[in-house]
């Protein structure tokens, strides 16, 4: 997620990121995160029940998947290193999954061993959610409080679906559907810190500052 050096105006994800000419890409990458988070948590908490449960897929190749990674590209372009390895791999995540559920998901495998496709998948993302959610308490609160429900979402999922538990599954569809939340809470922010108007969304002290 991006930046400024003013950490409690807008969601920032590296002190001191350089001024580059370019708009903000963070909003965009958060709200790109939100949206396909919450589509996909919904499905996990059983809320689509009148639904195919697949409203996501487009989504986490379109907005979740390439303008996420856009976004991240616009952070290299930024000097943000944080923001764009963080939007860069979920850009990379959302893609990953569409491409699983679209040949893989398909492809006649067990149930049982699409659950322990999709858990190490999220096993292998926590572990890298996880040095970014420590890294992320130095910027602000938004920001960490989005790696940090983001966290609890991959680590009951994996569990989850190892154990082939759909309660368990839901459960971390719920917390999903909270880090999307925040995520657009924090998108957010930052449309309105680069508005310039009245209105003015705190993000909160970093926990490590």
């Amino acid at each position: 997620m991006s930046v400024s050096e003013d950490r409690t105006a807008q969601p920032s994800v590296q002190p001191g990121a350089s001024a580059s000419g370019i708009a903000n890409p963070a909003p965009l990458g958060l709200a790109a995160f939100a949206l396909t988070t919450f589509l996909l948590s919904a499905a996990n908490a059983n809320w689509m029940t009148a639904a195919s449960g697949n409203a996501w897929l487009g989504y986490a190749l379109a907005y979740g998947g390439l303008c996420q990674l856009l976004a991240g590209m616009w952070e290299f372009r930024a000097g943000n290193t944080f923001g764009a390895t963080a939007f860069s791999s979920y850009g990379g995540f959302w893609i990953g999954l569409f491409f699983w559920a679209r040949f893989v998901a398909t492809s006649g495998a067990s149930a049982n061993a699409l659950n322990h496709d999709i858990a190490w998948i999220l096993l292998a993302f926590a572990i890298f959610n996880t040095y970014m959610m420590i890294l992320a308490a130095q910027v602000n609160m938004a920001v960490f409080l989005v790696f940090l429900t983001l966290e609890l979402t991959e680590i009951i999922l994996f569990i989850g679906n190892f154990a082939g538990n759909s309660t368990i599954v839901h459960i971390g569809g719920y917390i999903g559907v909270l880090t999307a939340l925040v995520a657009w809470y924090t998108s957010a922010a930052g449309v309105a810190s680069s508005a310039g108007g009245r209105v003015a969304l705190p993000v909160g002290k970093p926990p490590l500052a």
